[in-house]
């Protein structure tokens, strides 16, 4: 079971490809996007990482930052984004966490408490759970949990949608509806009362039912 979405994301230390780490105070201010892998030299996870490197500038346009996370050492990390490199056109440009005591992928419920060994001797089927995105917000609270199975690659557009319905209703007191992208009409919360709202949306709103009052997406 994936940490549920408005809990505390836990903080920790780790040792990562851009130096040693505590989540917290790496995040900052910022928002954070942190992408779990069952092991390193795997191939779906070598066409994600790539992905995420060529969208860097997307994530960094939102405020987001980017850290991977793998259950093996940062040393072969490296060496891995040799190959990113190589294949996907561009290398991780974001840092990557070596989490070889299990620490992280425990501490997010991504592994069994119980989970142990030589992470050199667990295949990537003894990892199979560490496939899990992870959208934190300054706040620190995680605002969005996906979780996939080894064999179906990340849509990282959908995140990216994702972030901007977060980051949007974060700000304002509205929902997004089904399939909404930046720009299109979105949905009075349910939290606002008809008089509330006719004080933020003086101009009014559509309503099919009155529990759906839609108006366009605010500035």
């Amino acid at each position: 079971m994936t940490m549920q979405i408005g809990a505390t994301a836990p903080d920790f230390e780790a040792e990562t490809t851009e130096g040693r780490i505590r989540f917290h105070d790496w995040i900052g201010n910022s928002w954070a996007l942190l992408f779990s892998h069952p092991k390193d030299f795997t191939p779906v996870c070598t066409t994600e990482l790539g992905t995420v490197a060529r969208l860097k500038p997307e994530f960094d346009k939102r405020g987001v930052k980017l850290i991977g996370l793998s259950v093996d050492p940062v040393d072969r990390h490296s060496l891995w984004a040799n190959d990113i490199k190589e294949t996907q056109g561009v290398a991780p440009n974001y840092p990557m966490i070596g989490d070889t005591d299990f620490k992280v992928a425990k501490l997010y419920n991504m592994l069994p408490a119980d989970a142990e060994g030589d992470v050199a001797k667990r295949t990537a089927a003894d990892n199979a759970t560490v496939r899990t995105v992870f959208l934190i917000g300054p706040d620190k609270k995680i605002k969005l949990a996906l979780a996939y199975p080894m064999t179906t690659g990340r849509n990282f557009d959908e995140i990216l949608r994702a972030i901007d319905s977060a980051q949007l209703t974060a700000k304002h007191r509205v929902a997004t509806p089904a399939n909404w992208k930046q720009g299109e009409d979105v949905i009075i919360a349910g939290s606002v009362s008809d008089d509330e709202a006719k004080t933020i949306y003086p101009a009014g709103w559509k309503a099919p039912k009155p529990y759906l009052r839609i108006v366009p997406q605010p500035k």
